[in-house]
Formats: C-alpha cells, sequence, structure tokens
C-alpha cells in the first residue's frame, strides 16, 4: 500500500465526518482523494502549488481544505481519531519535549530582552 493511500479501515472512520456532496453545481471532487493529497501536502512540507496532478487540481484540493477547516471538519478528524486510538490504549498523554533540540527561529536569538514595565525603565543594550 502506498503511503499516500489511506486505509479503507481509516477511511470509513472519518468519512462521515466530511459534509456531503452537494447535488447542485460542478460536478464534485472525490473527498478521499482530496484527504490523501492534503495528508500528502503536510507530509511532506510542499507548496499547495506542487501537490502531484494524481490528486487533482491544486486549487480545488486547497479550496476544499480551507472550506473543511473554516467548517471544524479537521478538529473533528481529530478528536475522533484521538478518542479512537485512546479507547484502544494507543493514545499516551504524557509527553516531553527536550528543550534543548527545539530550534530558535532565524532572528529570535539576537532579539533584545525587555525588563517589562515602562519604556523609560527598560534595560537599552
Amino acid at each position: 500500500m502506498s503511503r499516500d493511500v489511506i486505509s479503507d479501515e481509516a477511511w470509513a472512520v472519518i468519512s462521515p465526518l466530511f459534509p456531503t456532496v452537494k447535488s447542485t453545481g460542478r460536478p464534485p471532487v472525490d473527498r478521499r482523494t482530496v484527504v490523501e493529497a492534503t495528508a500528502w501536502r503536510f507530509r511532506t512540507g510542499a507548496p499547495w502549488r506542487d501537490v502531484p496532478e494524481r490528486f487533482g487540481n491544486w486549487n480545488t484540493i486547497y479550496k476544499n481544505f480551507n472550506r473543511w477547516s473554516e467548517q471544524g471538519v479537521w478538529a473533528r478528524v481529530l478528536e475522533k481519531t484521538q478518542s479512537l486510538a485512546q479507547q484502544s490504549a494507543d493514545l499516551d498523554w504524557v509527553a516531553s519535549i527536550d528543550s534543548t533540540i527545539v530550534r530558535v527561529h532565524q532572528h529570535g536569538a539576537t532579539l533584545p530582552r525587555t525588563t517589562g514595565g515602562f519604556v523609560e525603565l527598560q534595560e537599552v543594550r
């Protein structure tokens, strides 16, 4: 199975969370393909315009992703998958991030530090 393909079992769980397809207007795109394209895009970190053509038009995929984001669909998908993972004891809520490996923004290390309070009382470097 390809890494781009969502399993039938996973799709059966999350597909009811997506809005139903309208019967009027433009022909609908396959929702599963849009979800797979979105997963590809976020896994690779590529720009939307670089989504492979096998998924369809990048702009259509982006518009569906954006509309579903505004409708809270992705939050519901996350909530559903987290609850299923927790029920099957596959989810560990205890996590530790070692801050020694968390990178600072490129210009973050040279930002001036303020002492708080009024501007006149702030330390000047």
